[in-house]
């Protein structure tokens, strides 16, 4: 009669083990190399998402670094309950409203926008689709912060919206009404400037 040791079948209902995870449960361990190594991961799309934020390059570094520092003595506490991306980008979030909030200088009036109500889905997808990338990169910047925030957060990151509720700290409804208008804002601004270039090549 063979024996069946219950250990057995839990280790085969285990699943494969997140080698982020594994970076974060090293760095809890003090391990500096696996510090070092999330870094190299996520320095460069962490320090685009808080530049957006801070509008100004000096700020976002010192933000940046402050994220790490942040990760360094906190990264025993996460879960697993989002993905790594997903904790580090609300880590970097708060660091920004943190160093905003000392320096004095606006982050983003999500007070305004509260109450804005999402308009009806979605014409602006093909002016989205068929914009140049200057174009498109310019008119980001003329957006509000709250606005060019979760554009960044959706098409440059790929967050979902549950992900988008965790970072920003709303609920759900909230970001699709958010993203919603951020969109409309942004296809506004891109037709805006189709017609000035339309009324340019007709010499007006």
């Amino acid at each position: 009669m063979e024996l069946v040791f219950p250990w057995k079948s839990v280790r085969a209902k285990q699943q494969p083990v997140d080698p982020e995870a594994l970076l974060l449960q090293r760095i809890a361990q003090g391990d500096r190399h696996a510090l070092a190594d999330l870094y190299a991961r996520y320095q460069r799309p962490l320090f685009h998402y808080v530049v957006q934020l801070a509008s100004d390059q000096g700020v976002a570094e010192e933000i940046l670094q402050d994220t790490f520092l942040a990760v360094w003595k906190s990264a025993g506490s996460y879960q697993g309950r989002s993905t790594v991306r997903t904790w580090l980008i609300g880590i970097a979030r708060r660091q920004a409203h943190n160093a905003l909030r000392r320096s004095a200088l606006p982050l983003a009036g999500e007070a305004e926008l509260a109450g804005v109500e999402a308009p009806d889905p979605e014409p602006e997808a093909a002016a989205l689709a068929a914009a140049d990338r200057e174009v498109l990169a310019a008119a980001m910047a003329k957006l509000s912060p709250v606005h060019r925030e979760i554009l960044i957060l959706t098409f440059v990151h790929g967050l979902s919206y549950p992900e988008l509720a965790e970072v920003l700290a709303v609920p759900a409804g909230t970001v699709k009404s958010r993203l919603s208008n951020a969109k409309q804002a942004l296809r506004k601004l891109l037709v805006h400037h189709g017609d000035t270039e339309t009324r340019r090549g007709h010499g007006g």
